[in-house]
């Protein structure tokens, strides 16, 4: 159900094309809750016909031109209600931690490399949230609610990905020191 919470949310901050939603997903939004262009099209679709948001009139012709979305009154209210309710904490749900599962019963030949290649991916991905932190939160202790509410997102990511590096890190420490899966040390 959060999915049309994002598009409200994004809407919210600035009426976009269906197009132009979806490049902000991939810089912003998206780093938290992902969805593809096809998704995003269709609840557009149906955030309209819920009567949630309105396509604005356009100056151009109709034919090829980019539909722009504005939230109504009702999205809004929506997306008010949909923020101030109670939701408990997710279970963590990640294939790697699965497939790790899995190699203790199976075995893991590869793992090591699967392990470093997602240790490589979330140091990328620190280093980028790093980058967006001291380019659009320089420390400003008048900064409005609005920054400080989209600062604190910014630092859940930059802490998720300080784990998962610390976590990886120590976890291939913990490998090379293990016998292998023959029972003798490597």
């Amino acid at each position: 159900m959060s999915l049309p919470h994002a598009i409200l949310t994004a809407l919210l901050e600035k009426p976009s094309s269906g197009l132009e939603l979806t490049r902000r997903f991939d810089r912003s939004i998206g780093y938290f809750w992902s969805a593809t262009h096809q998704q995003i099209y269709r609840e557009l679709g149906r955030l309209e016909g819920d009567g949630l948001i309105r396509s604005l009139p356009s100056e151009k012709p109709a034919r090829g031109r980019r539909k722009e979305y504005e939230v109504l009154p009702a999205g809004r209210e929506e997306l008010a209600r949909w923020a101030a309710e109670r939701q408990d904490p997710r279970t963590v749900r990640d294939p790697l931690l699965l497939r790790l599962r899995a190699a203790a019963v199976v075995g893991g030949v590869g793992l090591e490399d699967e392990l470093r290649r997602h240790l490589e991916l979330h140091r990328a991905q620190l280093a980028e949230y790093d980058a967006i932190e001291r380019r659009d939160f320089p420390p400003a202790p008048d900064r409005p609610r609005e920054d400080r509410l989209r600062h604190i997102v910014l630092r859940a990511g930059i802490e998720l990905e300080t784990f998962w590096t610390t976590w990886l890190t120590g976890a291939l420490d913990e490998l090379a020191g293990a016998p292998d899966q023959a029972g003798t040390a490597p």
